[in-house]
C-alpha cells in the first residue's frame, strides 16, 4: 500500500469519493439519526469504543465546491466563524504539517483537544472535479498534551465535496472521534442532532462571507 502526503493513500480518497456517489449502508447496523436542512445524518455505534460513527449526506445550497473546500481548509477563517474554536493552528512537525485544535466543551467538563494530520485532493470524475478531504490523528512530541485539557486519541473525518449541477455542493462527510472521559448522553445526542447540522449551516454562512473575510 502506497501512502502519500499525510500517511494516506491513493484507496482511501476513491473511497471517500465513491460514497459520495453511492452511500455505503448496508450490510452493518447504521440507522438514520436524523433529517434537517436536506442534510441525512447516520450512525453506527462502534463495539469496541462504546461511541458511535457518524455519516453525513446532503446538499449546501449557494456554497460552491471550491469555495467550500477552501472555506474548510482555512483555519484561520474557522476562529472567526466557529464559535467552539479555543485554539487552532498548524505547525509543521518533522516536515509535516500538523494541525493542533482545542474544542470548548461546557463546564463543567474539560475542553478537548486534537492533533492530527489531513490531506486535500482533488479528483476527476467524467470531467468533474471532485474534492476529497482526509483527516486522522496523530501524535508528535512537539505538541504534547495540555494540563486539564483531555487529548482525543481517536479522530477520523473524511469529507467529499461536488456540485450539485446548481449553484451549491453536494457532500458526504463521515466522523469519529473518542472525546474520552464521561460525557452526558444528552450532549452526546445533541451533537448529533443539532451540532452537526448547525456546524453545516454555520459554514454555509462562512462561505457566503468569506470573500469579506480580515
Amino acid at each position: 500500500m502506497d501512502l502519500g502526503a499525510g500517511g494516506f493513500c491513493e484507496e482511501q480518497f476513491r473511497e471517500v469519493f465513491a460514497e459520495l456517489q453511492q452511500p455505503a449502508l448496508s450490510g452493518a447496523d447504521w440507522e438514520l439519526l436524523v433529517e434537517t436542512f436536506g442534510i441525512s445524518i447516520y450512525r453506527l455505534l462502534d463495539q469496541q469504543t462504546g461511541v458511535y460513527e457518524y455519516k453525513v449526506f446532503g446538499f449546501l445550497e449557494d456554497c460552491s465546491p471550491d469555495l467550500l473546500a477552501d472555506v474548510y481548509m482555512d483555519l484561520d477563517y474557522r476562529k472567526q466563524w466557529d464559535q467552539y474554536v479555543k485554539e487552532l493552528y498548524e505547525k509543521e512537525c518533522n516536515g509535516e504539517a500538523v494541525v493542533y485544535w482545542q474544542v470548548k466543551y461546557p463546564f463543567p467538563m474539560s475542553n478537548r483537544d486534537y492533533v492530527y494530520v489531513r490531506h486535500r485532493r482533488e479528483l476527476d470524475h467524467e470531467g468533474q472535479k471532485i474534492h476529497v478531504i482526509l483527516a486522522q490523528s496523530t501524535s508528535v512530541p512537539q505538541l504534547p498534551e495540555k494540563s486539564g485539557v483531555i487529548r482525543v486519541k481517536q479522530y477520523k473525518q473524511s469529507l467529499a465535496i461536488q456540485s450539485d449541477g446548481k449553484r451549491g455542493s453536494k457532500v458526504f462527510m463521515y466522523y469519529f472521534d473518542n472525546p474520552g472521559g464521561q460525557i452526558p448522553s444528552w450532549l452526546i445526542n445533541w451533537a448529533a442532532k443539532k451540532g452537526v447540522p448547525n456546524f453545516l449551516k454555520d459554514m454555509t454562512k462562512a462561505c457566503q462571507n468569506y470573500h469579506k473575510k480580515t
